[in-house]
């Protein structure tokens, strides 16, 4: 059995929740406690097993119309279609002309909706602020340390399918610390692992992807972080920092100029 006074320390790591030196301080004693480590890689897998997408069950689009609709008086006439451009929370309350019990109702339709799974990218790009976060609170962020581009690639032979390109960028303000592999979406895949400033660290996600088209980078945010998106020669590219969207997307263009000039990225043979 795991100690009963790390009971709440261990969840408070899986959830994120500790500060660097309690995260830090936790990661020593699973070191040394193999009951405590044991009960941690199980609550893991468990929470990786929720996570799958099978396990998810995604409303279909259409649910939110027939909501409106039902909830409308029969006596008024349904209002016109609202702009699709809208928001679909903001057209799901349309003009809140229902009042009364159908308020009510559609409120709490409009809860459900909320806390109804993300699907998608939402889900990835919540693993990889997860993977990211994970790499810097454990002595896991990189495998193979080196900032020889000759040196980190290689590394990766044999162990993906297809080696990421490795560019270095110190000239441009993003030293390469090395490479390791990463567990994403139920799948190994490369991570890059470039600094940046003073103690910020810019994580670029890789693994193929042979039938996406190529596609220019799309940014978003996820628990604060920054996220660049984009697909080049058959391989999926993730950058995560904690830094400010036109440096991660700087670092993005410094990124695909490199890689560019190294020619359209190879499969490994194992």
């Amino acid at each position: 059995m795991s100690c009963p006074d790390k009971s709440v320390l261990l969840h408070g790591m899986l959830d994120g929740e500790l500060d660097v030196v309690g995260a830090l301080a936790f990661e020593a004693h699973l070191k040394e406690c193999p009951a405590c480590a044991a009960e941690y890689r199980q609550q893991q897998a468990i929470r990786a097993a929720l996570r799958r997408p099978e396990m998810r069950d995604r409303a279909p689009d259409a649910l939110r119309q027939r909501i409106i609709e039902s909830l409308q008086p029969a006596a008024e006439p349904v209002p016109s279609p609202l702009p699709a451009t809208m928001p679909w929370w903001r057209r799901l309350l349309g003009d809140w002309r229902l009042g009364g019990a159908g308020a009510a109702a559609l409120a709490m339709a409009l809860m459900l909706l909320l806390v109804l799974p993300r699907g998608g990218n939402d889900d990835l790009a919540r693993q990889l602020v997860d993977s990211h976060v994970r790499s810097l609170l454990a002595e896991h962020l990189v495998d193979v340390v080196s900032s020889d581009r000759h040196t980190v690639k290689p590394w990766f032979v044999g162990k993906i399918d297809a080696a990421p390109p490795v560019v270095e960028l110190a000239a441009q303000g993003f030293p390469l610390a090395g490479g390791r592999l990463d567990y994403l979406d139920r799948r190994v895949v490369a991570a890059l692992v470039y600094r940046h400033g003073r103690g910020h660290v810019v994580n670029l996600f890789v693994w193929p992807n042979p039938g996406a088209a190529d596609s220019a980078p799309t940014a978003e945010t996820e628990e604060g972080y920054r996220l660049l998106h984009w697909v080049w020669s058959g391989l999926e590219f993730w950058a995560v920092g904690d830094i400010d969207l036109s440096e991660l997307q700087a670092f993005q263009a410094a990124y695909q100029q490199g890689a560019a000039a190294q020619g359209a990225p190879q499969p490994v043979q194992p």
